[in-house]
């Protein structure tokens, strides 16, 4: 990896990271406007009066002066690397094996800095990016994480994957997706399949059904379309995260996580939000005609998202695995499955050996497929196992 803090060739403005030290974070905006319909739905509630510098209570105030609503601020995605010379693993170009971009799920954002040691370590560049309104992407006046198209997190994939190509230009590159993003990616993936913009998919606990009833997969879903338009920041559900709690290590877990950016509380599901995943999934189930090789990775097993579960750091208690394993094929001609025994929903946060052999296999896997594009015969990425 070559560059240094500040403005490069690809015109990227690296700045250090302020979660992660020895990373740097450059902001690429998406090109998009802040979705309408957060915007029509803040223009129909009344403002509040404003209030004077010294009034006491909104009683104090001059009912008179009506306070204009913030703007909600355009949406943008954080690319974050390694600083250029704070990894030994750091090397040049020309012995690169290629290039992989993590993307987190859901109440999420990148802090595994364990994954971009291993990948570096494997002989990649390593790249992560923030979606918008997401850990450093998110602005003051954004919903975190909420969006009504799938095609908004999508937008800012191809932003990011461009920026990683324009760094490393001819290497090849693997989008790593975990969760919602595993779904998101799988659809961009299809969508740019003649264009084939990465070399790999590599998903990790995919989002690829809703976990959950019959009943809520089907009628409520119906239900969703009618009224996600109308009212897409409802709230439809809210509940503390078990696992999140679980894996802090404030409470005793083994992840040190920023808990305003990755939620013990968890994060409300609303209704535009819920009803974008759904159509995803239910165009994913149809069948997609992704060109390059995936990899879908998932737990052994699932369980209750329970602090009484005595399996919740070994057991995915956010998706049902078997929805994944069924759905996977789906995504394309070239997949393949690998079961993780004793792996949580975020299998690079399980304990230590589940989470090596997750590493392990994914390592592998990219290694045999850079070993058949190069004509090697090793096969493998450093480290890993099959």
């Amino acid at each position: 990896m070559t560059g240094t803090a500040g403005t490069n060739g690809t015109g990227l403005p690296w700045e250090p990271d302020r979660l992660l030290a020895g990373f740097e974070a450059a902001t690429l905006p998406t090109g998009g406007p802040p979705p309408a319909a957060r915007n029509g739905l803040l223009s129909l509630v009344p403002p509040l009066p404003r209030r004077a510098a010294s009034a006491a209570t909104d009683r104090d105030a001059d009912p008179g002066e009506a306070a204009v609503p913030e703007p909600v601020p355009a949406p943008v995605a954080t690319l974050v690397r390694r600083t250029p010379g704070a990894s030994e693993a750091v090397v040049s170009d020309g012995d690169l094996r290629g290039v992989f971009l993590h993307v987190h799920g859901y109440n999420d954002y990148f802090f595994q800095e364990h994954l971009a040691r291993a990948v570096e370590d494997a002989g990649y560049a390593f790249f992560a990016v923030d979606l918008r309104g997401a850990g450093r992407s998110w602005r003051p006046g954004q919903v975190p994480h909420f969006v009504e198209d799938l095609r908004e997190p999508a937008t800012d994939l191809s932003v990011a994957v461009a920026a990683v190509r324009g760094l490393h230009p001819g290497l090849p590159v693997v989008v790593h997706a975990h969760s919602t993003s595993g779904l998101v990616a799988s659809l961009w993936a299809h969508a740019h399949r003649r264009r084939r913009l990465v070399e790999a998919l590599v998903l990790d606990s995919p989002f690829l059904d809703l976990n959950s009833s019959w009943l809520n997969r089907t009628i409520a879903t119906r239900v969703l379309d009618a009224v996600g338009p109308w009212s897409p920041l409802a709230v439809l559900s809210t509940a503390p995260s078990a696992y999140a709690a679980h894996l802090l290590a404030a409470n005793g877990g083994r992840w040190e996580f920023d808990p305003t950016l990755k939620r013990p509380e968890g994060l409300p599901v609303r209704a535009g939000w819920l009803r974008a995943v759904r159509q995803g999934q239910a165009r994913l189930a149809r069948g997609l005609d992704v060109a390059c090789p995936v990899l879908v990775a998932r737990s052994a097993a699932s369980g209750p998202d329970d602090v009484d579960n005595p399996l919740l750091d070994a057991q995915d208690t956010v998706l049902d695995v078997a929805q994944i394993e069924r759905l996977a094929p789906r995504i394309g001609a070239d997949v393949t499955v690998r079961s993780i025994e004793g792996g949580v929903h975020d299998l690079t946060l399980s304990a230590d050996s589940p989470r090596l052999a997750y590493l392990d296999a994914v390592l592998g896997w990219l290694g045999d497929l850079v070993g058949q594009d190069q004509g090697q015969g090793d096969g493998h990425a450093a480290g890993a196992a099959r």
